[in-house]
C-alpha cells in the first residue's frame, strides 16, 4: 500500500524503449511509492497517439491517461524522449502535477544530433545487429542477459512510424519558449558516461530554462539508460527529490 504522503510517479520511457524499463527503479523505491509506467505510442506495442507522433500528441495522450487514472497528486519522471514529453505536458500546468524529474532528457531545444547520426539511425530500424550496437552505446554498466535481451527486443518492436517521427521531427521540436510555464519543482539526473547526451548538454540546453533552483545530479559510471544502469541511484535521488516537494 503506497503512502498517501507520496505522489504517484508517472514514468515516461526513452525512445525505442517501453514502460517496463522502470521496473528496477520501482523495485528499488519500494512499496511506499505508487507508480505507473505506460508504453508511449508506437513503442512497447502501444498504438500511435491520436493526432500522430508530435510532442503535443504524446503529452495529450499522457494527460488523458492521468485523467483516466483519477490522479490528483503526481510527479512526471521522464527519461530521454520521455523527458521532453514530460516538459511539454508540464508546460500545460496540469492539475495535480507537483514535480518533474528528468533523466538524461532530450532538451526542450532541438536535440543535438548530426545529420549523419540521424540518417544512420533511420537506416538502423528493425535490424538486430544495429539494435545490439545501440545497446552497447547506451549502456555503460554490465547488464544481465535477460535485461540485455529486453532492451534489444524493445528496440526491434518499435513501430516504424514512431521511430522515424522522433528522428525526423520530435527530436527537432523546439519548445523552449514554453518552459517559463513550467512552475513546479524540477530535477535533472544524468550519467557521466552518457554517449548520447553528455551532462554538459543538460547544463547548457535544459537547466537554464527550468526553475532557478533545479539541481543537476551526476551519476558516476552510468550511461544513457539510467533506469537500467543505475536503478538504485536513480531511486535514491527520486526519493530525495519527492520528499522535498510541498504537499498539495
Amino acid at each position: 500500500m503506497a503512502s498517501s504522503n507520496f505522489p504517484t510517479l508517472i514514468y515516461l520511457h526513452y525512445w525505442a524503449g517501453a514502460g517496463h524499463a522502470w521496473q528496477g527503479v520501482a523495485d528499488a523505491l519500494g512499496s511506499d511509492y505508487s507508480s505507473l509506467a505506460p508504453n508511449l505510442g508506437g513503442f512497447g506495442g502501444a498504438p500511435a497517439p491520436t493526432g500522430g507522433y508530435t510532442l503535443d500528441a504524446y503529452a495529450d495522450t499522457i494527460a488523458a491517461y492521468i485523467k483516466e487514472q483519477r490522479l490528483t497528486h503526481y510527479v512526471l519522471v521522464g527519461h530521454s524522449m520521455g523527458g521532453k514529453i514530460a516538459l511539454a505536458l508540464a508546460a500545460q500546468q496540469p492539475v495535480g502535477l507537483v514535480g518533474v524529474a528528468l533523466l538524461s532528457p532530450s532538451p526542450p531545444t532541438a536535440e543535438p544530433m548530426t545529420e549523419q547520426d540521424r540518417q544512420e539511425s533511420l537506416k538502423a530500424y528493425g535490424k538486430p545487429a544495429e539494435a545490439e550496437k545501440t545497446f552497447q552505446t547506451i549502456t555503460a554498466r554490465p547488464q544481465p542477459p535477460a535485461i540485455k535481451e529486453q532492451i534489444i527486443n524493445d528496440n526491434l518492436r518499435s513501430s516504424k512510424g514512431a521511430w522515424d517521427a522522433w528522428l525526423l521531427h520530435g527530436s527537432r521540436e523546439n519548445i523552449a519558449a514554453r518552459m517559463c510555464d513550467v512552475q513546479v519543482p524540477c530535477a535533472i539526473l544524468a550519467g557521466d558516461q552518457d554517449q548520447i547526451m553528455s551532462p554538459s548538454v543538460h547544463g547548457l540546453e535544459t537547466l537554464p530554462l527550468l526553475p532557478d533552483d533545479t539541481p543537476l545530479e551526476i551519476i558516476g559510471g552510468a550511461g544513457h539508460l539510467l533506469p537500467y544502469d543505475a536503478p538504485e541511484e536513480v531511486a535514491a535521488l527520486l526519493h530525495d527529490f519527492v520528499s522535498r516537494l510541498p504537499l498539495r
